[in-house]
């Protein structure tokens, strides 16, 4: 029973549904990719796909600085019925395909680069630029 909880506790978040309905879509995603689409930060990023991840829905693998992920195949008939049912359910929702078209665009203007950063104006590139060390100003001085 407690596994079934659990299971369930993971679909509660609406981040995470969308998620997985990106990834229902595409074989593998970068977390840039999840951080562009959804509008939402790194950090919060991160941890919803960790929470996927401790659950067995996803796998991960790194690349440089970036994680990527892909639905995990799964083996439990109860979660893989229940999936193919959500995925059904999700499919007819009003923002599922506004979802799937904001992501579209943005592997199109992703194409070709070499890393999500080197983007101009997207969010992984805004991530990374305020989380570097500014060379503006030098050691010490406050603003």
């Amino acid at each position: 029973m407690k596994e079934t909880a659990s299971f369930f506790k993971v679909l509660a978040d609406e981040a995470r549904l969308k998620m997985l309905w990106l990834l229902f879509h595409h074989r593998e995603l970068c977390v840039c990719d999840f951080i562009e689409v959804l509008a939402i930060t790194q950090s919060k990023a991160s941890r919803h796909l960790r929470i996927l991840y401790r659950a067995g829905l996803v796998t991960d693998r790194r690349e440089g600085l970036w994680v990527y992920y892909a639905l995990r195949p799964l083996q439990d008939g109860l979660a893989r019925g229940h999936l193919d049912m959500l995925r059904s359910h999700l499919a007819r929702r009003p923002g599922a395909a506004r979802l799937l078209k904001r992501l579209s665009a943005w592997l199109r203007r992703k194409s070709g680069e070499t890393r999500c950063v080197g983007i101009p104006g997207s969010r992984a590139a805004q991530t990374f630029n305020a989380a570097a060390p500014s060379s503006a100003q030098p050691a010490g001085r406050q603003s």
